[in-house]
Formats: C-alpha cells, structure tokens, sequence
C-alpha cells in the first residue's frame, strides 16, 4: 500500500470529510478523493459510505483505520523520543485534564513554566473524558484517579478537598444551615447524569445526613462542576465544590464548616514509553512542586 494514500486515508477516517482532510493536509479536496479512490482500487474495498452529510467509515475502513491510528501512535512516539534526544528540553508536549481543573488551577501555573522552558511548544486539552494516551491523544495528563492500564506511569500529585459553599443572596434570602437536617429545608445543587466512576462519591451532600443515605431531591443538576460553582455563585442553592474552583476574592460563603467531606487524589500520568522524555521529565517535576505549594 502506496505510504501518501495511507497517510491521506487517515486524515480523511479522523476529519470526516475530503475538505477538511485536504485543509489539514495541504491537499485540494480533488487530491484528496483521487488519493482515496486509488487506495479503494488497490485493495479493491471501500473504505467509506458516503453520504450528503459526510463520511462513515465502513467495516473494512473501521479495520484499516484502527491499524493507521496503531502506526501513526508509534511515528509519533519516535519522533518524540528523537526530538528528546537533545540537551535542551523542546519540541511539541500535548497535556489533558479535566475543564474545571485545567481552567481554574493549572492554567495560572502555566506562565512560570513556559518562561522556563520556553522551547517547549505546550498543547492543553481540557476535556472531562479521560484521552487514550496509548494512543497519543495526548503525551500526559493530570487525572482524578490513577491509572488501570499497566503500560501507564503514574506520579500521585495531591488532594482534592470538597466543601460546601452558598451565594450571600441565598444565604440572606432562606438561612444557613446549622446541622445536617437543615439541609432538608435547603435547595440542593448536585452534579448531574454522567457522572464519571472515579468521582462516585461527588454528591455526598445529597445523601449526608439522612436516613440510609437516601438522597434529598436536588434543586438542580449540572453536569460539569465549574457549572456548579456557577449555580451556587447564582443563588439558585447549596452546593459542594473543591478548593480548586474557590478563586481568591470570591464571594461565596462556606456553611456547615465542620463538615467532613470526601477527598480525590490527584495523578500525573504518561505512558511507559515516555518515561525517558525530557518534556515529559521536567513537567512532571513542576507540577509536583506546584502540588506542594498548593496543598
């Protein structure tokens, strides 16, 4: 199989369109659909349905792509461990972690980190679905939960503390609650459907308090914690965030002080064959001090 059409197949499965292939690819759409036709011929299967809305890919493209994603993983792995070859730390370094995390905690870090190395070409994901890092959709992340693939590294970075906070217009208009079972006169802000499996225990201020954990009837569901911190900032009720999203000169007001809330460790984490990459190697140690100095 001609290596161009390969290459040309694979943007084509990842954009899902000739036009946006070609864009990526510096082709013309033309290009890009001879390329494709000719690959069909070669193999003598197509590769997609096509349709007025765009591309599918079918059974046997499902087959084929799988295989391009697998190489393209190891070009790209080799070709960062050959830029990592060199003294000075450079080159491309994509990093994922979750919206509310990466916007509200690590962003600000970033600045310092990028006046240090500044040959480092730094790429942010910020996505609350955990990315395939064996499959490079990124080089590292910062995870609520350590890893459960062998072929992972992890480096523990620090806690997550949750507390319980409410606007002063909610406070000024129904109280603050002074004992658990006030709670059940309060409208209760939790996090929505979808919530992942590692943070199982995020709305634990449904449930505190109550007779077998049965969970009060909440006020309101968002499914993104940042959204939370919306919502209680907005008065619509009582609602427990982490430190992290608790900005300085915030106006929200912590109830129920003596509260114990549960806690989330917190992971940086790269794939083994990362495990000798100066990006990889100097990140890691940054944001384990900036951990520290944090918690």
């Amino acid at each position: 199989m001609d290596w161009d059409k390969l290459r040309t197949f694979h943007a084509v499965a990842e954009a899902g369109s000739f036009t946006r292939a070609g864009e990526l690819l510096g082709l013309s759409q033309s290009a890009v659909s001879r390329q494709i036709s000719g690959l069909e011929d070669k193999l003598a299967v197509s590769l997609f349905h096509r349709h007025a809305r765009g591309l599918l890919l079918t059974e046997q493209g499902e087959l084929l792509f799988k295989t391009t994603q697998d190489v393209f993983a190891k070009i790209n792995t080799a070709q960062a461990m050959l830029t990592d070859s060199k003294e000075t730390p450079r080159g491309e370094f994509t990093l994922t972690t979750t919206v509310a995390l990466g916007s509200n905690w690590l962003v600000p870090r970033l600045k310092e980190f990028l006046d240090l190395y500044p040959d480092i070409h730094l790429s942010l994901r910020l996505d609350d679905r955990d990315l395939d890092l064996a499959m490079r959709e990124a080089d590292a992340a910062i995870r609520f939960h350590a890893p459960e693939q062998p072929q992972l590294i992890q480096r523990k970075l620090f806690q997550v503390q949750y507390h319980v906070y409410a606007s002063p217009e909610y406070i000024e208009e129904h109280g603050a609650p002074e004992t658990l079972e006030d709670l059940d006169q309060h409208k209760i802000i939790v996090y929505g459907d979808g919530t992942p499996r590692y943070l199982r225990d995020v709305n634990w201020l449904a449930g505190v308090g109550r007779p077998g954990n049965k969970p009060r009837e909440a006020a309101l569901r968002v499914n993104n914690i940042y959204g939370v911190r919306r919502a209680i900032e907005a008065g619509i009720g009582i609602g427990a965030i982490p430190d992290y999203l608790v900005i300085e000169r915030h106006k929200l007001i912590r109830v129920l002080p003596e509260l114990e809330a549960p806690k989330f460790d917190t992971f940086f984490v790269y794939p083994e064959e990362m495990r000798n990459s100066k990006r990889i190697n100097v990140f890691r140690d940054f944001i384990v001090q900036k951990g520290r100095e944090w918690s």
